[in-house]
């Protein structure tokens, strides 16, 4: 049966997450008298990402929530444990106003969100939550384009968990085989989705190579070619 859906992740994927954390990170620490804190800017940068990584893994095992987890970056990335929750709330803050104006959609994710519209239904399941992503793809001006935004946060499940895609699923109303899920990452997105039974797509945008049994891209134009089956992207004849 051919593919109905297509299910989206959000950062790093249409919304240049990373360039926008980078910039973002970059302005507050100046604003903060903070650019020598971790040696050069660079090494901060590298710092803030590392922790977003730790704390995110905790959040996911159930040892705090969404709040604890910024909570938690802020007081280890200042080296200041004894930080109250209301000072540390605020640096986040402060962080966030610097993130938020630096927000972007890659190039690519507008002309292709619109030429898929046309052929396929579009949702969004995303590894955070629904109060960070919503006013972002408002902001960002695409979220009327998907029927549905679906968050770990809310699901309770968060992916490669294939309880996150089929609650997706569930929500078109659609079987996995449907269904294709496109994200950058190429064990949580492309694999978990696959593992689920939905048909997963690997964004390398970095172009790092393929990946044995990965369907993999390195542009959103290349998308819609691959998913009427189209080969010269490496997609077996049966994919659609």
């Amino acid at each position: 049966m051919s593919i109905r859906a297509v299910l989206w992740d959000v950062d790093d994927t249409i919304f240049d997450y990373a360039g926008a954390d980078r910039a973002g990170m970059r302005a507050h620490l100046a604003a903060e008298g903070l650019a020598g804190l971790h040696g050069t800017v660079e090494d901060a940068l590298c710092r803030w990402k590392e922790l977003t990584e730790i704390h995110w893994r905790r959040y996911e095992d159930g040892l705090g929530d969404w709040q604890e987890q910024r909570r938690w970056r802020v007081r280890d990335f200042l080296d200041r444990p004894g930080m109250t929750d209301a000072e540390a709330d605020a640096w986040f803050d402060r962080y966030v106003a610097h993130y938020e104006a630096a927000w972007e959609l890659f190039p690519d994710a507008l002309p292709v969100l619109d030429l898929l519209a046309a052929d396929y239904r579009q949702a969004v399941l995303s590894n955070s939550s629904i109060r960070a992503q919503e006013p972002k793809l408002r902001a960002l001006g695409v979220r009327h384009r998907f029927e549905a935004v679906l968050c770990a946060a809310e699901l309770g499940a968060a992916k490669p968990a294939a309880e996150a895609f089929h609650a997706a699923c569930t929500a078109l109303g659609l079987a996995p085989h449907q269904v294709a899920y496109v994200g950058d990452r190429p064990d949580i997105d492309a694999l978990g989705a696959q593992e689920a039974g939905l048909h997963g797509i690997w964004l390398d945008r970095a172009d790092t190579g393929e990946q044995p049994g990965l369907r993999r891209i390195t542009d959103l134009h290349q998308l819609p070619p691959l998913l009427r089956g189209d080969t010269r992207f490496g997609a077996p004849s049966t994919f659609g």
